[in-house]
């Protein structure tokens, strides 16, 4: 008998195995780019189903919640109808605590993209085109493998413009494989062995292996032909992840933030005026000769905040050039503070030629530096934060006061009101709770 049993634990095991899987994959959802809205029946059935997979944890009551729905309304059947395609989906995480606990959702909405069951937080943007840029590239491989001149080019066209593109010509996958993954967020990756001389005419390279960068919102390319080290490779790449001239607005100060390279900077009246737009060309020829530097350029009426950090006023001298360590110091170069409007491309290499001479003079920002400017923007949501807990604190201590009859207050909370949380009275059933919050979209 005993014998018996022991061949047949197998068997069973396997029954019970294949009961659990028919259990698990019950559920059928739709995918026909409606956001498909979970349980705690589905939620396991659904992350097994797809192979990528973005939910959104929300709360009924969230504000928040109720203008990012339909962003995802509208970016679900884009994504949809993707090669590989995401999915979207929702669950009411305030309702499924269990489920919010497990993948520790403190706050709302929180999103997060399944790839093959392992979830990652997604931080961008939340406006459904924004949004269907960012996920797409969260959800592609690190490095695409391209097998011909028609993938390349549906990879570039896929791609959109908003991000540079690097792609290897006769290069292998796992060349780029280490810095594919380190710069993911920041740029697409492709490599590919078989091309036609049509490509090397298109993307202006005459031999290979050779590293192409495009970056198509900008116009620009550029090509690497080696040394091929992961060390050369990453300058390059780092080199190529801002276009040649930036225009420096907020989005871009985060990008710099990760720039070692010093900034040459220079303030015009108007960026769309036709002297400011001339300027900008031989501001890219020099850029084009001096990748050690990043070059910059805003116009005051485009920022007039930040361009007076450098005490570049309405009124004054214009334009202005300079070079700026990112943080609180810049410096200017002796008798070439201003740009003339002759020949302002000698002054520019003349610019240049003095600042690495040193013939310089040190100053410092008037306003708020790169990194002060971020932190105090930290710092202000931070003390908001800090502000609503405290009026939260005190209108709980005040409501929970003794009523007339001397017995504690419960008090009862609308809900709409921001934080709240239904709780049963009776401890039947109940599950475990956690601290409940709005994100910001």
């Amino acid at each position: 008998m005993a014998a018996l049993n022991h061949h047949a634990n197998p068997v069973l095991l396997l029954l019970l195995c294949s009961t659990l899987f028919s259990l698990i994959t019950s559920h059928e959802f739709r995918t026909d780019g409606t956001v498909i809205e979970l349980d705690e029946s589905s939620f396991d059935s659904a992350i097994a189903s797809f192979d990528r997979i973005l939910v959104d944890f929300y709360a009924p009551w969230c504000g928040h919640c109720k203008r990012l729905s339909p962003e995802l309304d509208s970016a679900a059947p884009v994504l949809a109808a993707l090669k590989e395609p995401v999915f979207i989906a929702k669950l009411n995480a305030d309702k499924y605590r269990k489920l919010a606990s497990k993948y520790e959702i403190d706050g709302f909405p929180t999103l997060k993209l399944f790839v093959h069951g392992v979830p990652e937080d997604y931080t961008g943007p939340r406006k459904a085109e924004l949004l269907t840029n960012h996920i797409r590239k969260l959800a592609s491989p690190n490095v695409s493998v391209l097998e011909s001149d028609a993938s390349v080019k549906d990879f570039v066209k896929g791609a959109g413009s908003d991000l540079p593109i690097f792609i290897g010509f006769g290069m292998e996958e796992i060349a780029l494989a280490t810095l594919g993954g380190q710069y993911k967020k920041k740029a697409w990756f492709g490599v590919v062995k078989d091309f036609s001389e049509e490509m090397m005419v298109s993307y202006d390279f005459n031999k290979f292996p050779a590293l192409v960068s495009l970056y198509p919102k900008y116009n620009e390319r550029s090509v690497f032909y080696g040394p091929f080290q992961e060390a050369f490779l990453e300058d390059f790449i780092k080199q190529n992840l801002l276009p040649l001239t930036v225009p420096i607005r907020y989005e871009i100060l985060k990008l710099l933030r990760d720039d070692k390279r010093k900034i040459v900077l220079v303030i015009v009246e108007d960026e769309t005026e036709n002297k400011a737009v001339n300027l900008l060309k031989i501001l890219r020829s020099a850029a084009t000769a001096n990748r050690d530097f990043v070059f910059g350029f805003i116009g005051l009426k485009q920022w007039a905040e930040f361009a007076e950090t450098f005490d570049a006023a309405k009124g004054s001298d214009l334009p202005k050039i300079l070079v700026w360590d990112g943080d609180e110091e810049y410096y200017v170069v002796e008798g070439l503070e201003r740009l003339q409007e002759e020949d302002q491309e000698s002054q520019v290499s003349r610019f240049l030629e003095r600042y690495r001479e040193g013939k310089t003079i040190k100053m410092m920002v008037k306003g708020p530096s790169f990194k002060s400017f971020m932190n105090s923007i930290m710092g202000v949501g931070l003390v908001l934060v800090i502000i609503v807990m405290v009026s939260v604190m005190v209108a709980i201590f005040y409501l929970a006061g003794e009523s007339g009859d001397g017995t504690p207050t419960r008090p009862a909370r609308p809900e709409n009101e921001p934080g709240y949380k239904p709780i049963s009275d009776s401890s039947e059933g109940a599950e475990e709770g956690y601290p409940g919050g709005n994100k910001e979209d």
